[in-house]
């Protein structure tokens, strides 16, 4: 097999990446030329701070999409939502070239949608999914408060760009 090339999130130094709104990458889509923007939304510190256990990320997955997928302006913008393998976060793909400063009022919205949710979560019956008994709401609304009270809603240039602040 050919040497291959990293990819470009690999080269982010996760040592000192802290939590953030980050672009992750800007791409033109060959097949339909639209340009597709991916953010890392990154809840914890890599490496530093305990991971999304998968009840709770599947749970804010859940909640993302549905929340995502019915915004009045984003919906038919949102190209998809979900979590990191490494449970550190959240990717969010969206049609267009978006900064991290435009993005961050839809994503502290969608925390605040986590945070505040009460009820059944959507999509969580075993015929809507393949693991529908791996939820945990308290802990979803928890890291949703965790995000926007230390992330989001005090949000600064070094959180919101990977060059930034180092």
């Amino acid at each position: 097999m050919p040497a291959m090339e990293k990819i470009a999130s690999f080269t982010v130094d996760h040592l000192t990446l802290e939590p953030g709104v980050y672009v992750s990458r800007v791409d033109r889509d060959e097949a339909t030329g639209c340009t597709v923007t991916t953010f890392d939304l990154r809840m914890t510190a890599p490496n530093r701070e305990p991971v999304m256990n998968t009840a709770e990320a599947h749970t804010i997955e859940h909640l993302g999409a549905t929340f995502l997928r019915n915004h009045p302006q984003w919906a038919s913008r949102v190209v998809y939502f979900g979590p990191m393998g490494c449970r550190t976060g959240f990717y969010l793909v969206v049609f267009g070239k978006v900064t991290s400063r435009k993005i961050l009022p839809l994503v502290t919205a969608l925390f605040e949608f986590v945070e505040g949710f009460e009820g059944e979560i959507p999509g969580a019956r075993p015929e809507e999914c393949g693991n529908y008994l791996d939820q945990n709401l308290p802990m979803a609304k928890w890291l949703a408060t965790r995000y926007l009270d230390k992330t989001l809603r005090v949000a600064d240039d070094a959180h919101l760009s990977y060059g930034c602040g180092r």
